[in-house]
């Protein structure tokens, strides 16, 4: 039953909007090396989903680059409730500043559809447990308010991951106690204005970075990253290997027996890089 909805809804976004069907989503996501769900969509499955809840924004940015994904991370956000990782599978949403001829076509077809809420609900109605809201509203705060707390509990309820909008939220007294991560451009009184929906599901710019829908998204204090699946297991594997080299690394430093160049950024004596290969088999496997 869930897997009809939700084509259900997917024919219906796509009837109002600018989507990838499911020929071109996997088209376009050709690398992923996971499942999919109905629409297409690039389905990174929960247990390695809870491994990158671990890494931190750097260890990211040390794989993704390599293999020539450069546009990946955005920052200055307002972050709400940095102490909490936000980890999640994308789903974006595409907005643009309202232009009458191009809005009433839409949304004439979505109400010859059925679709009668509004653009951002038939949005959110689309999430999954795991999913992450992601958002272009070309930085818009004034008016570009996403959410207010209604629609943010039916996110949080739905997916229990966070949300990203390049624009604003409003009812930030009642969004605050729901602990779900945010990150947003600012708040505002307003309700959403101005703007018409011309996109689900399809790639979209958030500041400097490029977001495809099924990417991991990663947000932690410095900002967040929008992770291919077919690197989330490099990433991973990277940071797992960085965790055991930081620990041993930090280990001898605290023994106070070692200068800083004796041990990082790697040893230099051969009995200490013995050690350390030793260390890192144990604590690897391999």
């Amino acid at each position: 039953m869930r897997t009809a909805a939700l084509l259900l809804l997917c024919c219906a976004a796509s009837a109002q909007v600018f989507t990838f069907t499911r020929e071109q989503m996997m088209e376009y996501t050709a690398k992923n090396p996971y499942d999919r769900f109905a629409d297409g969509r690039p389905k990174v499955p929960d247990d390695v989903l809870e491994k990158v809840r671990g890494l931190s924004a750097e260890e990211v940015w040390a794989v993704l680059p390599e293999f020539g994904y450069k546009h990946q991370y955005e920052g200055n956000w307002m972050i709400v409730h940095p102490e909490r990782k936000l980890v999640g599978r994308a789903v974006t949403a595409q907005f643009m500043p309202v232009r009458p001829d191009v809005q009433s076509v839409a949304e004439a077809k979505a109400n010859a559809s059925g679709q009668k809420r509004n653009a951002n609900q038939r949005v959110i109605d689309l999430l999954q447990s795991g999913d992450v809201m992601v958002v272009d509203l070309f930085g818009k705060i004034e008016g570009g308010t996403f959410v207010g707390d209604n629609l943010a509990t039916a996110i949080w309820a739905t997916t229990k991951t966070g949300l990203v909008v390049d624009g604003s939220v409003r009812d930030m007294e009642g969004i605050f106690p729901l602990g779900m991560p945010l990150y947003i451009r600012g708040v505002h009184p307003t309700p959403i204005e101005d703007v018409m929906l011309t996109g689900v599901n399809i790639p979209i710019r958030i500041g400097q970075a490029t977001v495809m829908p099924g990417d991991v998204v990663f947000g932690d204090r410095e900002g967040v990253y929008f992770i291919p699946p077919e690197l989330v297991g490099k990433v991973v594997q990277r940071a797992e290997e960085t965790h055991v080299h930081d620990e041993w690394t930090k280990m001898k430093l605290l023994s106070g027996k070692y200068k800083t160049s004796d041990i990082y950024p790697h040893p230099h004596d051969p009995a200490l890089i013995k050690e350390y290969e030793e260390y890192k088999r144990e604590k690897l496997g391999h």
